[in-house]
Order: structure tokens, then C-alpha cells, then sequence
């Protein structure tokens, strides 16, 4: 009897090790994911403010339909969530690339690119 005790706990001590590997593992990928939608969302805000300065006048400031001379705000190039130090602009279009501060795997941080153009904004995620 005393055998059986022994292995059944051992046994219950085996499957809750595997639950909490499984269950850390999905709360990784959770954050990955909820992280990577939020560097999604602020590229997305940056590039609706590069589409407000190409619209806007150049006598009112902005870029008189181009989006030459666009920068990046500073108080948005560096994030809780990442940072978006580059941003390629020339005259038709942005295309603004964030990093975020979650690593995925080894060294490889989260990284999504997104292209402004006067009339769209588009988002490829590349980690």
C-alpha cells in the first residue's frame, strides 16, 4: 500500500509540473501576441500623423501633399512597448519600423514595419 501512495504521488507531482510548464508557456506566447498588437496599434497612430502632415498645407506646417521632412515625435520614438528609431520618408511614402521591447526568441525582438501612403497604412509583422 505504501508503494502505491508513493507512486500516485509522484505521478500527481509529475502532471502538475507539466501543467505549469504548459500553462507558463501559454502566458509567454499571450504576452508575445498582446505585445506585438499594441507596436501594431502605435505604428498605426504614427502613420495616421504622417497622412495628417502630407494633407495638411505647407503654410499651415504640414508637408503641402508630401510626406518629405516627416519625423517621428519624439516623445513616441521610445515606448513602454518598443521603439521606432527608423523611418525611412521620401516624398509618396513612410514606411516607420518598430521594435518592440518583448524578445521572442533568443535575441529577436518583436518587430512589425508599417507603410504609409497618402491614401493607406499597411502592417507586416516580421517577428
Amino acid at each position: 500500500m505504501g508503494q502505491q501512495q508513493l507512486l500516485l504521488i509522484v505521478l500527481a507531482l509529475i502532471i502538475i509540473a507539466i501543467a505549469i510548464a504548459v500553462s507558463i508557456e501559454l502566458f509567454r506566447t499571450n504576452a508575445i501576441e498582446q505585445k506585438r498588437d499594441i507596436l501594431i496599434e502605435e505604428t498605426t497612430s504614427l502613420g495616421a500623423m504622417a497622412i495628417q502632415y502630407y494633407k495638411k498645407p505647407a503654410e499651415l506646417g504640414g508637408g503641402g501633399n508630401s510626406f518629405e521632412d516627416w519625423k517621428i515625435p519624439p516623445q513616441m520614438v521610445q515606448t513602454f512597448n518598443g521603439n521606432f528609431m527608423r523611418a525611412v520618408v521620401n516624398a509618396t511614402e513612410v514606411i516607420i519600423t518598430g521594435t518592440g521591447s518583448e524578445v521572442v526568441t533568443g535575441n529577436d525582438s518583436i518587430k512589425v514595419e508599417t507603410t504609409v501612403t497618402p491614401s493607406e497604412i499597411y502592417t507586416i509583422v516580421i517577428n
